[in-house]
């Protein structure tokens, strides 16, 4: 400091005093120049003047001596000032028109600057001795401050480490448990998505998967064999309307682990849904194994399930594919164990089937039946026909039952059993129910127009399960009843004891509301169920119809007639009334009427005719001759 302080002040005054004398040069220069271009004889005359404005002209400048020079270098006038050592001297010409004619000198002392500059000097060492002992008597408590500050800093940041150290292993831990977690979840998506949620029995995509790769096998290699055996439970939905989905659900989960029993360690059994299970052999020793297999499964579901404290029978058709060098695809052996399974089905149910070439034509054929039948419904192709009902006493024509017949384009008149199974699994039966329905209701209607006021004569409906089990029965029927006008006890609705068995108590319930329209009820083809005698107590029926293989089966001499006399004894202790079916001799007739039974039907008087004519047949009132 006792350096720097007078080193800088000289240096700034020092400038400072040169910068003034120039510009005091240049000033005074410039106004001497001035008076010369005017008075180029200026230097003979006019020293007095030039003294005094000069002395006028830097007043307030930089001081000192100034002098002032003609061209040959003679002074001409000057300001007289200390100029003691040392002195800082500077010059300036002076011009006329850019040529030299004369100089100006001023000169100044530089002993103020130095004194000050010593002035300052002394300062500057007082103020640094002053530094200098207040550095050397500070005392040592701010070092220890300093260094007790610096040490709780130094704690503060490392427990800061420490508190950041936690942070970052809670979140590496967070973070690996949600990497854990997503690994966790992405494993529970992929076994959900080839998986069956309800059974945990693989579904379709992973059983489609492993029978692509056994095709593969057997394509690469000749000696191997697999199969695919297609189950479909039967009449699954009564398990569902008795006990409730929840309970069939049970059932099937039930099922999937029998059928885990029934396998291999490295067979396939899938759940591809509703009720439908696929079973995929594979490496077979030979394709008896298949059909060994098949009735190991039919055998264990012979042993009744126990769910939510129900007593559960189920069976289940089966139908088998073996292995082929014509498979290419999956879809392809899943279809033919399909093909096969319905087979099954229309063979009696519980039963299994192999598959065979004539049973894809077969299924091209039910399929081509559902599109026809579909188009039939739009081109009102269907025609109801009727089947006239007598009275055994008056032998006359006391009612009709009518029939459903098909018009089809080109194969003529379609019988109902060559198309009602296919109506009714693909849920078009109901459309052809109501249809016949219709019209048997305004047929009569007509028909009773034509007869005499007092004639009384009645109509007799079919109604399927399918039908039976809709909600909306009784509005239709009422609804029927209220457009055509036709009375509700001229008609007659007969149902199966099917649909008793199957579910008695809400068939018992849609029954009596039907009743309450005032329409009759039958039960149709009576004495071929096994339980509904039971509910014969309970039903709201007005009469029953004997199937017609009883009727068949009667004697010359009146054997095997203890059934129809049981049903005519109980129909007649209920007050029911009872009519046979399938009448086609005399003796028949004979014998049920020396049975007492009330009316008949069959071929002995008519087989089922078009509307024509069965009515020429009621209202002419056609009889047979005894």
């Amino acid at each position: 400091m006792a350096l720097l302080l007078p080193s800088a002040y000289y240096s700034i005054a020092h400038n400072y005093r040169v910068g003034s004398m120039e510009t005091e040069l240049a000033m005074t220069a410039s106004t001497v120049s001035q008076e010369i271009t005017r008075n180029p004889e200026l230097w003979r005359y006019a020293q007095v003047r030039l003294e005094e404005m000069i002395s006028r002209r830097t007043q307030g400048g930089a001081g000192g001596a100034l002098r002032i020079y003609d061209e040959k270098g003679d002074l001409v006038a000057e300001r007289k000032g200390l100029e003691s050592s040392p002195v800082l001297v500077r010059t300036y010409q002076l011009k006329d028109s850019g040529i030299a004619v004369g100089m100006i000198e001023i000169r100044t002392s530089l002993r103020p600057l130095l004194i000050n500059t010593a002035i300052v000097a002394l300062i500057g060492s007082a103020l640094g001795l002053m530094v200098f002992l207040s550095l050397r008597i500070l005392p040592l408590r701010a070092i220890y401050q300093a260094e007790d500050s610096l040490r709780k800093s130094r704690d503060e940041m490392e427990a800061r480490v420490a508190e950041r150290t936690a942070e970052l292993t809670s979140s590496n831990q967070n973070l690996l448990a949600e990497i854990e977690a997503r690994k966790t979840a992405e494993e529970q998506l992929l076994h959900d998505a080839f998986h069956d949620g309800l059974t945990g029995l693989p579904n379709r995509a992973l059983f489609m998967d492993r029978l692509t790769r056994a095709i593969a096998i057997a394509r690469r290699r000749k000696e191997y064999l697999f199969a695919v055996l297609f189950l479909d439970l039967d009449r699954f939905k009564v398990v569902n309307d008795s006990l409730g989905h929840i309970v069939g659900d049970k059932l099937l989960v039930a099922l999937g682990e029998r059928l885990v029993t029934c396998l291999r360690p490295g067979d396939t059994v899938a759940r591809l849904g509703g009720d439908e299970f696929v079973v995929l052999l594979e490496d077979m020793v030979a394709a008896e194994n298949a059909v060994m297999i098949a009735g190991r499964i039919d055998q264990e579901l012979k042993t009744p399930f126990i769910l939510a404290g129900h007593e559960v029978f189920a069976s289940g058709s089966i139908g088998i594919a073996l292995s082929a060098s014509s498979y290419e695809k999956a879809e392809q052996v899943l279809r033919d164990a399909d093909t096969a399974m319905y087979q099954a089905k229309t063979r009696g149910r519980a039963q299994y089937a192999l598959f065979e070439p004539g049973m894809h034509a077969e299924a091209m054929k039910r399929l081509q039946l559902e599109s026809d039948l579909r188009r039939a419904l739009e081109r009102k192709e269907f025609m109801t026909y009727y089947q006239p009902i007598l009275s055994v006493k008056t032998n006359t024509v006391i009612g009709c039952e009518a029939l459903v017949r098909w018009q089809h384009p080109e194969r003529g008149i379609v019988f109902p059993g060559d198309f009602i199974q296919v109506a009714e699994e693909t849920g078009l039966l109901v459309a052809i129910d109501r249809l016949v329905l219709w019209d048997a209701c305004v047929q009569l209607q007509d028909w009773l127009a034509q007869l005499p006021a007092n004639a009384e004569r009645f109509v007799s409906v079919n109604l399927s399960n399918k039908q039976l089990a809709r909600p909306d029965l009784v509005e239709h029927v009422a609804g029927v009843l209220k457009t055509t006008g036709l009375p509700p006890a001229m008609l007659k609705l007969e149902i199966t004891e099917t649909a008793i068995i199957e579910n008695p108590e809400a068939t018992a319930e849609m029954l009596a509301q039907l009743r309450a329209l005032g329409v009759r009820l039958y039960i149709d083809d009576f004495g071929t169920g096994y339980s509904s005698l039971s509910y014969l107590y309970r039903l709201p029926i007005d009469g029953l119809k004997i199937d017609r293989s009883f009727i068949k089966r009667m004697g010359e001499k009146g054997e095997n007639q203890e059934i129809i006399k049981t049903i005519l004894a109980l129909a007649k202790d209920l007050g029911l009334d009872v009519i046979a079916e399938g009448v086609e001799t005399k003796q028949q007739l004979s014998q049920i009427d020396a049975l007492n039974c009330e009316s008949w039907q069959g071929y002995l008087f008519s087989k089922p005719v078009a509307s024509g004519e069965a009515a020429r047949m009621l209202l002419e009132q056609h009889t047979l001759p005894r």
